[in-house]
């Protein structure tokens, strides 16, 4: 379905109350920007839970959200618009929820038959000898994260049970539920899913450390690498399993899947960011560039496929 850009008027939300607000905001103008370019009427809104106005403007006829983490990705904005019976780009709020959740997507992804590092949960009622004993099996470094954050915030790799489960204590108290995750030694690679197709994959190399929001949104050291994986059949591999995450996941037009290829060359999935960055640091707008699409064609190409979709389709 072809539709002309310049009656279509998109409203980018952006913002939002969690710890990538600015780094929404900064997404946000870019789509913003990107959609004008490519001739869409355009206007942009900085939103939460308490300031919705832009959504009772009646001249909208599709809201691209552009938030990212709480409110953003977790499914609540999604069920407002749903509720609300309007058009909107990106996955709906069920899937959104379980993409945001990153224990229940380890369940979602392992009944889709893709590789996901083992983990444990963390929360008040843990039972700290158990825990310990089973981190003594799992392996021997460990990744602590909150269950639903995006962009690395509160991430640790840690080295022994012990300091696993004090970190774990330490997250959990600033950020409720977490995780202790086996760390799988290999490279950190990603792929993004535009209409249920991959991407390029995208090796990411940081200078120190691991690949955190300090290393993902200001260290203009970080590396982003295409065609290093050589392997043809572990890329092969790669593309299939974000696909098929993208799809057990029940998401739609876009998303970004984070693996790590491990040493033994299998994709273990770390989590799907339903709605990834588009700021000039962000890794799905350099692969849609590799595949030959500038940011506008890319925005462009999320916009008509929400338009393209069934006005009420719901996840």
């Amino acid at each position: 379905m072809e539709i002309e850009h310049s009656k279509i008027k998109v409203a980018v939300l952006a913002g939002g109350i969690g710890f990538e607000r600015e780094i929404s905001i900064q997404s946000g103008g870019c789509v913003a920007e990107a959609l004008k370019e490519a001739g869409f009427k355009v206007v942009t809104a900085d939103i939460g839970p308490d300031y919705l106005e832009i959504l009772n403007d009646t001249s909208i006829d599709i809201f691209f959200p552009a938030l990212h983490g709480i409110f953003g990705e977790d499914g609540q904005l999604q069920q407002i618009l749903d509720d609300r019976s309007l058009l909107y780009a990106g996955s709906g709020p069920t899937a959104s929820r379980l993409a945001f959740d990153k224990m229940a997507s380890k369940m979602i992804f392992e009944n889709a038959g893709v590789s996901t590092p083992s983990a444990f949960e963390f929360d008040s009622d843990t039972n700290i000898e158990l825990l310990e004993e089973q981190l003594q099996n799992l392996a021997s470094k460990y990744v602590v994260k909150p269950i639903r954050q995006g962009s690395s915030v509160g991430v640790s790799i840690v080295s022994t049970p012990q300091e696993a489960i004090e970190v774990a204590g330490e997250t959990y108290s600033e950020f409720g539920d977490c995780m202790i995750e086996e760390f799988v030694p290999g490279i950190e690679v990603t792929v993004g899913i535009l209409n249920g197709r991959p991407l390029p994959i995208i090796e990411v190399r940081v200078k120190s450390g691991f690949y955190d929001y300090h290393a993902k949104y200001i260290d203009e050291q970080t590396q982003y690498l295409f065609d290093t994986v050589t392997d043809k059949t572990a890329a092969a591999n790669l593309s299939r399993a974000a696909v098929d995450c993208f799809n057990a996941l029940g998401c739609r037009h876009f998303a970004r899947v984070d693996f790590m290829l491990g040493n033994d060359r299998v994709a273990h999935v770390l989590e799907v960011n339903t709605i990834p960055g588009f700021t000039s640091h962000s890794l799905l707008p350099k692969a849609a560039a590799k595949a030959g699409l500038s940011m506008s064609d890319l925005c462009s190409n999320i916009v008509e496929a929400a338009c393209s979709s069934p006005a009420r389709y719901k996840i």
